[in-house]
């Protein structure tokens, strides 16, 4: 590991795999907002000022995606678009999973009646999960595993961040949770497990941030297991199932050099050309 600062909100050591230099690790986890709030804003002034929902790069600074701006028509019991943070409202970033789909939670004033807190799903996750900000959380369908491709705002010019930041809601395993970045030739620079909440409805936050803009793709494995009907955590304490909430990264800025970058979407295959400078 080199030169990589770690600081955790509470007495857990933080086992890191840090393989770029002048690196801060900022991780806490505990059973309310309050717990995490001081290192997510720690994180966030890691990162620098929040800049706009514009298109384009501002070359510094950060982005934020709290999802509760998100229509009801993308929110349960409908899939989410994995574009809508570089279409819809342009923040550079773009989902996909292994699974079949990417979904948010109905919030309490939804047309459809939808049970919040994805008790669309299973009744009993409305006792489990809890958001961290607004009403709205996020999730795979069919999948534990979410990427996350970044792009110059508004574009299909791929882009690299200087960190990414994620709250978790109930993680209750020290083992089940991890956050992995690669850089643009889809390279491991960090690899880190997400501290536990502590009780069911409890928060949990890891981020990290560098130096400079490295971070093309980040995967988050959220919990061992997938939400599903017939699907609830077990007794004996084996199965945890974790969602997402607040998403907080540096500012994307363009990839320098040509290039062809493929990327596999939730739909099929995307492939995006770098603009050649």
């Amino acid at each position: 590991m080199r030169n990589a600062k770690l600081v955790g909100a509470i007495g857990v050591p933080l086992l890191v795999t840090a393989l770029v230099s002048g690196q801060t690790v900022r991780s806490a986890g505990g059973v309310d907002g309050a717990a995490i709030q001081g290192t997510l804003d720690l994180f966030r002034a890691d990162l620098g000022v929040l800049n706009p929902n514009q298109p384009g790069s501002f070359g510094s600074g950060r982005r934020e995606i709290n999802w509760d701006g998100v229509p009801d028509t993308f929110s349960a019991p409908n899939s989410f678009p994995a574009n809508f943070f570089n279409v819809n409202s342009p923040r550079g970033t773009v989902f996909s999973t292994p699974g079949t789909s990417l979904m948010l939670n109905a919030d309490s004033s939804n047309p459809t009646a939808t049970p919040n807190d994805f008790g669309n799903i299973n009744p009993v996750y409305q006792e489990q999960f809890a958001p961290f900000s607004g009403q709205r959380m996020f999730t795979a369908i069919d999948s534990n595993v979410t990427d996350v491709h970044f792009f110059v705002p508004g574009s299909t010019d791929a882009a690299v961040v200087r960190g990414f930041g994620v709250v978790f809601s109930d993680v209750d395993l020290a083992d089940s949770t991890r956050v992995q970045f690669f850089d643009a030739g889809d390279n491991e620079i960090f690899n880190q497990l997400v501290l536990p909440g502590g009780t069911a409805e409890g928060f949990s936050f890891l981020g990290a941030s560098f130096a400079t803009s490295v971070v093309a793709r980040v995967r988050i494995t959220s919990g061992n297991g997938t939400l599903g009907a017939a699907i609830s955590e077990d007794p004996a304490g084996l199965l945890d199932l974790v969602v997402m909430d607040d998403f907080v990264y540096g500012e994307p800025v363009l990839i320098p050099g040509p290039g062809v970058v493929a990327l596999c979407g939730v739909a099929g295959v995307l492939t995006i050309r770098r603009r050649r400078r």
